[in-house]
């Protein structure tokens, strides 16, 4: 065979024309008779069949790999060994998510704020940030469905989307938050741990009683370093070991929140018994003391009793030495949970913001004003930090952080485009709507004031004070609450290696490199170490209150981002933007922005500050290195309009495919008045570009420049007209030259400046070809075919363009239909979704027809093309249409025969001609002895009224003789019509033609608009003619057709 098709687009040929009757040697040479039209081109255009049966292993990859890696044969093998990603949308990101919102802060610190804000203000906080989080979620997915999310998840959108730049400086900002957010977890569960599992585990003890903050804080230093250790040698056996975790810590948390709400129910009919002490309108710590009271009676005697022991250092019922604030007031008692009837949501709802050291009072219980000893101090519940409503929203923040552990494991997730968005939105819709909204109400309702304010739960016997309120037990929720943390605390080491392996693989900072390579599994070793050390920074902090807003600084940076980043996109609206998650907004992405920013300068202006400052240093670090990375970001989009600078960059480098889109260069034939012929061109360019992009549109002129440079200057006046009518933006350039041709090929090699150069060419059909005789009129278009395929340009051509809509015009309905006969990068599957983004064909639906040889599987192409479609986010009907490899029919060699017999019959014309002008130059140069020796029309696009050249020669009878001779064999050339015999190839192409054409019109006939491929034009161009014929006959009977030709570069893919 002369074709061997692998089935991966590479095949050779014996030989690469069309007429090389050598090359047959069968009748049943070629495998797919019904493609000769395209055989010429199969190495570099291949079979839609070919490219789908490899897209199985093209979309099979791990998700960890790149675009570029997986084309590359060495990684095949290393990819054929890992196992493919298997977790899904349940496993994979909501449970994630949702056990790191059910944090530490929720259990530890919510309580807390709703005392210290009051419920109102508690409230707003907590909606800000869920607002934050929602807002964020809705870009995030929007940006994690417009194409495959490999690992790396939000630094890998970011950068795609931004550039190496910020998604280096992001990506980094988000592991060290996500690194920060592991340490914060761990301290939450040593709180948890020492503070209400096994207060006597404490290895350093307090010198005196108002020394115990720096004794915990030491204690915390030790055992957060015993558990990182642990964490991190668990998370270096096996993510596996994690994932089967994570469903045991997720049952905790379930339980825990169940647990809380158990309670709010049961403490409405019988609240659970949490005496507090109050002394005057001061709340004293129940851990020192059992009775609450200054005396008791014991054998029928009153003693004092143990408080008043503390008070005032004797067992004696003297108040000689006593506290002088104890001696004038009374010690009572109230419920320090009143239950949900109880009426107690009225005086939680004002914020009671305190000073460190200050001491927790009840403004409804009476209190004298008297002067208390300083080292008494220990004996109340006192304010361990100075709040304020800017350092809530700080300490809360991280609540809602959780919502990016399921992206930052997009590599392990079996469809991430799926389940990012679904399980993410669903996580913070489940945590902000149905617990932590509503969890602020119910602490405000249920639980006493003074409780709330208790940090650590001092005035409820050293009690968890979210624990004095579930049900059946404080321990669920203390045990809960701990295995919960130390969860989120393994998802965070689990998280953040990988964060760091992508960026690190990706070398856009090259002293990260090392932190790319890992076990032989993937598993990144080198990346958790530097984790594990970062994350003991955290550790010796010692305190959540204060690693809490640095983390918040990470995270909003990255948000702000994520924002910013689908923002830019949506509103450049690049042809590669097109999320299957449709509910987002550009406005959505700038509140969301905005937010952030405002969170980051509410919460801690100067951790803001410093934040941005370590993000512009690594922006400016990857810039200064030269990060050589083109990922098609949308900076690179704005460029466009941003003159100097912009054309500079644009010069860097062809832009990556996600930013390809047409940058058309029309070819617009002018009357002998100077008027556009076409004006629907035009149209057709105004609605395919939408007002985006570069549009220049040409002309020739044919003639002296010198004297014809008045007539150019009304052309491009005219044009600059008719575009203003036609509401198309862009440039005019007009040519004067001798020749058509050269001048169409000069537009094409040098129109545009820099890296604003057009990439596809649009012209018209040559009406009118068979009638003349005159070849320059399809010569000139199949040139200009060869001539964009030389310079890799795309060729669109709108034939029967007179019957295109105006922008006027709506198509209320109707199908584009796209004829997809081999894949030459994709142009096809690009231009109807540009042009259903104008109000003309907006409501048009897509159908894509490909074609199925007798060897093709057509069931399993229509199962690869859906497939292919939904990973490039294309809503589109699918159907393959079967070729039976009939046999050639009459009317086929007929019309072949009656194509070649016309051919030659106009070539001999031509040839007469010629003669005849030669023999009347002969006669009338005789006389000066002169004779013209012009070509037998050897160079056809030669103008008429071109001078021959002459050259100066003695006549000779042999000549004249053999001049003769010719003329005579004209009749002979006549004769050999009759009998003529169509050539194979022709006749094999001719099939194709009509075969195709009867497909098409089948079930095309009524559609709006019918792209298909254009076939090359012949290799030989002896041929030329014959091309014209065959795209006359695969066009035929349809009213609207585009026929597309790639430029020989992927205009489409399917990654982020």
């Amino acid at each position: 065979d002369c074709v061997l098709f692998s089935g991966q687009g590479n095949h050779k040929e014996t030989s690469p024309f069309l007429n090389n009757t050598d090359a047959v040697k069968g009748n049943d040479y070629y495998h797919d008779r019904n493609l000769a039209l395209f055989e010429e081109e199969l190495d570099i255009r291949p079979k839609v069949s070919s490219l789908l049966s490899g897209l199985v292993s093209y979309t099979s990859l791990s998700q960890g790999t790149t675009q570029e890696e997986a084309e590359s044969p060495e990684s095949s093998k290393k990819t054929a060994s890992k196992k493919a990603p298997s977790m899904g949308t349940l496993m994979g990101v909501y449970l994630p998510c949702l056990q790191n919102i059910f944090g530490v802060i929720l259990f530890l610190r919510l309580t807390w704020i709703v005392g210290i804000a009051g419920i109102l203000q508690a409230f707003l906080i907590v909606l800000v940030c869920c607002c934050c989080t929602m807002l964020t979620a809705i870009s995030m997915s929007a940006i994690a469905t417009n194409g495959v999310v490999p690992a790396g998840g939000s630094y890998f959108m970011i950068s795609r989307s931004l550039g190496p730049e910020f998604g280096g400086a992001v990506g980094l900002c988000f592991y060290l938050g996500t690194t920060f957010a592991g340490a914060m977890y761990i301290l939450g569960a040593i709180e948890i741990l020492l503070t209400y599992i096994v207060p006597e585990a404490a290895i350093f003890h307090p010198t005196n009683v108002n020394d115990g903050a720096s004794a915990m804080l030491n204690n915390m230093r030790v055992y957060g370093t015993v558990f990182l250790t642990f964490m991190a040698l668990v998370v270096f056996v096996g993510v596996k070991y994690v994932n089967k975790f994570a469903s045991l810590f997720l049952a905790c948390v379930i339980i825990s929140i169940l647990s809380i709400y158990g309670g709010v129910i049961k403490s409405a009919f019988e609240p659970p018994g949490f005496p507090i002490c109050m002394l005057g309108n001061r709340t004293l710590s129940r851990d020192l003391f059992d009775v609450c009271g200054k005396t008791v009676v014991e054998n029928n005697v009153t003693v004092a009793s143990k408080l008043w022991e503390l008070f005032c250092n004797t067992r004696n019922l003297t108040i000689d030495t006593c506290d002088e604030y104890f001696v004038q007031n009374n010690v009572s008692e109230i419920q320090g949970i009143p239950g949900v009837a109880s009426g107690l949501l009225k005086d939680n709802l004002w914020g009671n913001y305190l000073k460190k050291g200050e001491i927790l009072e009840k403004a409804a219980l009476p209190s004298i004003h008297a002067a208390g000893k300083k080292n008494n101090l220990y004996l109340y519940v006192s304010a361990d930090i100075t709040s304020s409503f800017m350092v809530l929203v700080g300490i809360f923040f991280p609540s809602v952080t959780g919502i990016m552990a399921g992206s930052n494991r997009s590599g392990d997730l079996k469809d991430a485009q799926k389940s990012i968005p679904v399980g993410t939105i669903l996580a913070i819709a489940t945590t902000s709507l149905v617990c932590i909204l509503s969890n602020v109400v119910l602490f405000g309702a249920c639980i006493e004031g003074v409780v709330l304010r208790d940090k650590y739960g001092d005035a409820v016997s050293k009690n968890l004070v979210i624990g004095t309120l579930s049900w059946p037990s404080p321990w669920v929720i203390v045990i809960g609450s701990f295995f919960s943390t130390c969860g989120a605390g393994l998802q965070s080491l689990t998280g953040a290696p990988r964060l760091l392996q992508a960026i690190a693989k990706d070398n856009i900072i090259p002293f990260l490199q090392v932190f790319g390579h890992g076990k032989a599994n993937g598993e990144p070793t080198w990346a958790l170490l530097l984790t594990a050390l970062i994350a003991e920074l955290g550790i010796l902090i010692a305190s959540l209150d204060m690693v809490a807003p640095i983390l918040s600084m990470f995270f909003l940076m990255c948000y702000l981002f994520v924002n910013l980043a689908c923002a830019v996109q949506t509103l450049l609206r690049t042809p590669n933007w097109r999320p299957r998650f449709k509910y987002y907004h550009w406005a959505l992405s700038f509140l969301g922005m905005s937010i952030c920013l405002s969170l980051m300068f509410i919460s801690s202006w100067y951790y803001a500050l410093v934040a941005m400052v370590i993000a512009g240093m690594i922006y400016k670090y990857i810039e200064y290195q030269g990060a050589e990375k083109e990922w098609g970001d949308g900076i690179r989009g704005l460029s466009l309009s941003a003159a100097r600078y912009a054309l500079l960059r644009l010069e860097e480098g062809p832009p990556h495919t996600k930013n390809w889109r047409p940058q058309l260069l029309v070819l617009l034939k002018l009357d002998e008045d100077l008027h556009v012929k076409y004006p629907r061109l035009l149209t057709f360019a105004s609605q395919l570009k939408a007002g985006k992009g570069l549009t220049i549109v040409g002309s020739v002129i044919q003639g002296n420049f010198l004297d014809s440079y008045g007539e150019a200057q009304a052309a491009e006046q005219t044009m600059k007209n008719m575009m203003e009518i036609e509401k198309v933006k862009g440039f005019c350039q007009v040519v004067v030259t001798n020749k058509i041709q050269d001048g169409i090929s000069h537009l094409i090699q040098s129109c545009g400046l820099g890296g604003m150069k057009h990439n596809t060419v649009v012209m018209g059909w040559p009406y009118g070809w068979r009638q003349s005789e005159d070849p320059r009129a399809w010569k000139t278009f199949i040139d200009t075919i060869r001539c964009s395929t030389a310079a890799h340009l795309a060729l669109l051509v709108p034939k029967n363009v007179s019957f295109y809509p105006s922008n006027h015009e709506r198509f209320n309905e109707g199908n584009i239909d796209v004829w997809w006969i081999v894949h030459d990068g994709g142009m096809l599957m690009l231009l109807p979704f540009l042009l259903k983004q104008h109000k003309v064909w907006r409501k048009c639906k897509m159908r894509i027809f490909t074609v199925a040889q007798m060897d093709d599987n057509s069931i399993q192409m229509k199962k690869d093309l859906a497939t292919f479609l939904y990973h490039l986010r294309i809503e589109a009907e699918v159907e393959v249409v079967e070729m039976q490899n009939s046999d050639i029919s009459a009317y086929t060699y007929e019309r072949t025969l009656m194509m070649e017999q016309r051919s030659q019959m106009l070539r001999q014309m031509r040839l007469t001609k010629t003669e005849r002008q030669r023999e009347a130059q002969l006669v009338k140069d005789r006389n000066s002895g002169l004779i013209c020796l012009g070509s037998f029309y050897s160079d056809e696009e030669d103008e008429e009224s071109t001078v021959p050249e002459k050259i100066q020669m003695t006549w000779t009878k042999d000549k004249y003789d053999s001049e003769r001779q010719n003329k005579n064999n004209a009749v002979e050339n006549f004769r050999e019509l009759i009998s003529i015999k169509p050539n194979k190839f022709n006749v094999r192409r001719m099939h194709t033609a009509v075969k195709l054409n009867e497909a098409i019109v089948a079930r095309s006939h009524d559609a709006r608009l019918v792209l298909l491929n254009m076939p090359g034009p012949p290799k030989n161009p002896g041929g030329d003619e014959n091309y014209m014929e065959f795209l006359e006959v695969l066009t035929e009977g349809l009213e609207r057709v585009l026929l597309v030709r790639g430029g020989g570069r992927e205009v489409i893919t399917i990654y982020s």
